[in-house]
C-alpha cells in the first residue's frame, strides 16, 4: 500500500494556468506572440472560440473581435476531448480551478457536503441546466455576432472587474452558483452549469453526433432546406440524453483503467473524484462521460489499481501525461493561431454572375479603427459607398482590410484616399497669448491609414519634450504630416525618422506603470520648407466646435408646420449666451455636446447652441437665442440635474447631466450674423 500524494501534475498546471491568465491579461504575452490581443479576457478562452467557429460557418463572419487563435482555442479543446478527455476542464479551466480551491475549503471548514448520484431525479434535472444554456448561448451569438456567454460568464465579470460588456444580475447569479454550489456540491458549476461543460460531454459522443451533422449535410444538399436552428437544437438535446441515458464514451484513446485483482473496492476513488463518478464500480476502464483524468482517483489508490492508459504500459508517465497533453494542445492552439487569421467579415456587392467584372485587390494595414465585428461593418457601409469598390474583407486581429474593386472604375491609389481620413491631434495644449505665430516643419510617412494613426505619432512627440504643439495630416503618396512646434524649436531629419520609426508607444498610465502600443509607421523624407502659421488660425484649426441649429412646429393657417428657428426669428433681437470652458479641447467634454443641445433645444426662443473659439480663441459654449427665452432660464436648463433627451424614434427620457460647468460665470452678448 501506498500514502496519499500530492496530485502534483494537476496542481502545477493549475496553478500555472492562473498565473498564464495573469501573464496574458497584463499585456505581457502580446510583447512575445505577434497578433495576440494584449488583454482581452475572452483572447484564449475556448467557449469563445468554439462560438466564433459556430457563428463563421452559420454567418460567414466571426463575433466582436474573436479571430483565428479563438477559434483555435475552441478546436484545441474539441480535438483533446474527442482524443482523449476534458483535459481543459482538469487542469486549465480558471473557474474549475475555483471549484476544487472550494473542496478545500468546504472540508477545513468541516461544511456538509452533498453527492448527488447519477440517476437521481435531482441529477437529471440540473444537468439539463447547462444544455439549455448551451443552446441559449450558441443561438444568441450567431445570431446577435457578440459573444453572449460574457453576459453571464463569472470568469469575465471577474477578470474585468465587472466592467466588461456583462449583464449584472446574470453575473452575480452564476458567480454566487461557482462559490456557493462548489462549497457543498462538489464540482457544482461543472456538472449542471457551465455550458463549456455540456460542448465537451456532447462531444465525447462524436460517432452519433456526427451522423446528426452529416445527416443535415445530405438533407441541405439534396434541397431539403433546414435552417441551422434545429441542428443546434439536435446536437443539444442528443448530447443531454446521451449524458443521462447512455452515460459513457468508448470512442476515447485514453482512460482511467483498473486492474480488478489489485482491488480492495475500499471506495476512496468514489469519495475523492470531484465528479462524482463510481470508479469503483466502473469496470477495467472508467467511461464515464464526466470523467476528466484529472487523476485524483489515481492519486489516493493504496493498491496501485488504477492507471491513466495502462498500468503497465505508463507507469508514472500515465499519471502526467494528461496534464502533458493539455499543456501540448494548448501551445498549439497557441502557435498555430497566432500565424494565420480569418476574415471577420468577408463580404461582396454590386457583382453580376451573367457580366463578370474582373476585379482587383488593394491590401491596407495597420487601421486601428478595424477591430471588432461593428466596425467591419462600419467599415463596409463606408467602402459601399465608395464607386467601383465591390467587396471587402476584414481581419481585426492585425487590423487589415481586403478591399476588392473595380480597375476600370477606380485605382488602388484612389481607394487608398477614400480610406484616409485627414485628421489633426493636439500634442500639447497652447495658450493664445504664448505665441504671435508658430511654425511647421512637414515629414512624409507610410503605414498611417487609420485615423488613430496620428493620434499615436502625436503622442510619440509629447514623450520627447519638445515644444511641438499639434500634428495635421493630408493625403498623398507619401502621407503629408505637418509638424507644428514654437518657433525656437530645432528638429533635423534624423531625430524625425527616430521617433518615427519608434516600434513601441510606451505612456505613462494614471497610478504609475506604462502602457505600451506596438505601432509600426514608416518615416519616408523630410521637406526643406519651413512655413509658419498665425496663432489664431492654428488654434481655429485644432478646434474642432460643434454647432445645432434647431427646428420648430408653427401654426400656419389651419395646420402646423417645422420651420427652422433661424428664419422665425431673423427680424428680432437676438443674443448670445456664452460660458467659457476649456475641457471643451477634450474628446470626452464634445461627446456629450448633442445630448445638452437636444435638452436646450426644447425650449421656445433658443435658436442654435455652438461650441467654437471665442473672440479672445478661448473654448465657449455659446447658446443662442431670443425672446420669449432669457439667459436665466437657458443657465436653468445648462444646470439641470437631469436632461430630458427626444430621440429620433419620438420616445422622450430622463437622463442624468453629462456635463457639470459647476459656478463658471457666464456673460451675455449681441448676436452677431
Amino acid at each position: 500500500m501506498r500514502n496519499k500524494s500530492t496530485n502534483w501534475p494537476k496542481n502545477v498546471l493549475q496553478w500555472g494556468s492562473l498565473a498564464a491568465l495573469i501573464f496574458f491579461l497584463s499585456g505581457l504575452a502580446a510583447k512575445i506572440f505577434t497578433k495576440l490581443p494584449a488583454s482581452d479576457p475572452e483572447a484564449y478562452c475556448p467557449m469563445g472560440g468554439l462560438q466564433a467557429f459556430v457563428t463563421y460557418l452559420v454567418r460567414g463572419s466571426l463575433p466582436c473581435s474573436m479571430s483565428s487563435l479563438q477559434i483555435l482555442m475552441g478546436l484545441a479543446l474539441a480535438a483533446a476531448v474527442i482524443l482523449f478527455s476534458k483535459l481543459f476542464c482538469a487542469y486549465l479551466c480558471p473557474v474549475g480551478t475555483i471549484e476544487d480551491l472550494l473542496i478545500r475549503l468546504r472540508k477545513k471548514l468541516k461544511l456538509i457536503s452533498f453527492r448527488p448520484r447519477r440517476g437521481d431525479i435531482a441529477d437529471t434535472l440540473l444537468r439539463l441546466v447547462k444544455y439549455g444554456l448551451l443552446f441559449w448561448i450558441f443561438y444568441m451569438t450567431a445570431t446577435a455576432s457578440e459573444l453572449f456567454c460574457k453576459n453571464l460568464d463569472p470568469y469575465y465579470a471577474v477578470a474585468t472587474g465587472f466592467k466588461g460588456e456583462i449583464t449584472l444580475w446574470m453575473s452575480i447569479i452564476t458567480l454566487v452558483l461557482v462559490v456557493l454550489g462548489g462549497l457543498f456540491v462538489d464540482r457544482f458549476w461543472c456538472r449542471y452549469i457551465c455550458p463549456l461543460g455540456a460542448a465537451s460531454n456532447t462531444l465525447k459522443f462524436w460517432i452519433p453526433i456526427g451522423i446528426i451533422v452529416v445527416l443535415y449535410v445530405i438533407l441541405q444538399a439534396v434541397g431539403v432546406h433546414i435552417n441551422w436552428f434545429w441542428l443546434l437544437a439536435a446536437i443539444c438535446l442528443a448530447g443531454y440524453l446521451l449524458e443521462v441515458f447512455k452515460g459513457d464514451s468508448r470512442a476515447q484513446l485514453l482512460y482511467v483503467v483498473k486492474e480488478e485483482n489489485a482491488c480492495t473496492h475500499c471506495g476512496l476513488c468514489n469519495k475523492n473524484c470531484p465528479m462524482a463518478v463510481d470508479v469503483d464500480k466502473s469496470g477495467a476502464k472508467v467511461t464515464s462521460v464526466d470523467c476528466m483524468l484529472c487523476g485524483e482517483c489515481v492519486n489516493v489508490c493504496p493498491t496501485r489499481a488504477l492507471g491513466i492508459g495502462s498500468r503497465n504500459d505508463f507507469g508514472v508517465l500515465g499519471k502526467v501525461l494528461p496534464a502533458l497533453l493539455a499543456v501540448v494542445f494548448f501551445v498549439l492552439a497557441l502557435f498555430i493561431g497566432s500565424r494565420f487569421e480569418l476574415p471577420t467579415i468577408d463580404v461582396t456587392w454590386g457583382l453580376d454572375e451573367a457580366n463578370p467584372v474582373k476585379t482587383e485587390t488593394v491590401k491596407i494595414e495597420n487601421l486601428k479603427s478595424v477591430k471588432c465585428y461593428g466596425s467591419s461593418m462600419a467599415f463596409k457601409a463606408r467602402m459601399e459607398k465608395v464607386p467601383g469598390v465591390h467587396g471587402v474583407k476584414t481581419y481585426v486581429g492585425s487590423h487589415t482590410v481586403v478591399i476588392k474593386y473595380d480597375p476600370a472604375v477606380t485605382s488602388a491609389e484612389a481607394i487608398q484616399e477614400a480610406v484616409f481620413v485627414p485628421s489633426n491631434f493636439r500634442v500639447n495644449s497652447l495658450a493664445p497669448t504664448d505665441y504671435k505665430e508658430l511654425k511647421y516643419m512637414t515629414i512624409r510617412t507610410e503605414k498611417m491609414y487609420d485615423k488613430m494613426d496620428l493620434n499615436y505619432l502625436g503622442l510619440q512627440f509629447r514623450t520627447t519634450g519638445k515644444k511641438i504643439y499639434g500634428l495635421e495630416s493630408e493625403y498623398n503618396c507619401p502621407l503629408i504630416v505637418r509638424v507644428y512646434m514654437a518657433p525656437e524649436e530645432e528638429a533635423d531629419e534624423d531625430w524625425f525618422r527616430e521617433v518615427v520609426n519608434r516600434k513601441v508607444l510606451a505612456m505613462p498610465v494614471h497610478g504609475g506603470g506604462v502602457k505600451e502600443t506596438p505601432v509600426d509607421f514608416e518615416f519616408v523624407r523630410m521637406e526643406k520648407e519651413v512655413g509658419k502659421i498665425g496663432i489664431a488660425e492654428y488654434l481655429e484649426m485644432m478646434f474642432g466646435g460643434f454647432s445645432a441649429e434647431y427646428n420648430g412646429r408653427y401654426p400656419q393657417g389651419d395646420t402646423t408646420v417645422v420651420r427652422r428657428r433661424t428664419e422665425v426669428y431673423k427680424d428680432k433681437p437676438q443674443s448670445i449666451y456664452e460660458i467659457v470652458e476649456p475641457g471643451f479641447e477634450k474628446p470626452i467634454m464634445m461627446r456629450y455636446m448633442p445630448y445638452l443641445s437636444n435638452h436646450i433645444s426644447r425650449e421656445e426662443g433658443v435658436i442654435a447652441t455652438y461650441v467654437k473659439l471665442n473672440d479672445d480663441l478661448l473654448p465657449s459654449l455659446q447658446v443662442r437665442f431670443a425672446a420669449p427665452a432669457t439667459a436665466e432660464r437657458i443657465r436653468e436648463l445648462i444646470d439641470m440635474d437631469t436632461w430630458t433627451i427626444t430621440y429620433a424614434s419620438g420616445e422622450v427620457k430622463e437622463e442624468p447631466a453629462k456635463i457639470n460647468f459647476g459656478d463658471k460665470p457666464g456673460v451675455v452678448k449681441p448676436w452677431k450674423d
